[in-house]
């Protein structure tokens, strides 16, 4: 995240000293290594919730996921381009023999 070189790190230790005195400066960098210590902590242990949360997900049905299809149905033929559906469909030789067949009234 950070990219610090050693000469930066060093400037950085130099002004400290500079500005903090030989007397607080062992404090201040124990007080930071502890805070940084700390967020490293609260960062790994948000990493495992996250995730643990994602495993969560995965596992858990959908409410809205879409009914899934057995393996014994077996789904319709598709129709090949140019011809229409009803020539396939199961009612279309019915209506077409009771199409062929002349209706009579007295029957």
């Amino acid at each position: 995240m950070f990219d610090f070189s050693f000469s930066e790190l060093l400037v950085i230790f130099v002004l400290a000293l500079i500005v903090l005195g030989p007397e607080r400066l062992p404090g201040v960098v124990r007080r930071v290594g502890r805070w940084v210590g700390r967020a490293r902590a609260m960062a790994r242990q948000l990493q495992e919730q996250l995730e643990e949360e994602l495993d969560l997900e995965g596992h858990r049905p959908s409410l809205s996921a879409k009914p899934t299809v057995t393996p014994d149905a077996d789904p319709p033929p598709a129709a090949p381009p140019g011809e229409s559906q009803s020539v396939h469909s199961p009612a279309a030789p019915a209506a077409s023999s009771a199409a062929a067949q002349p209706h009579e009234p007295g029957a």
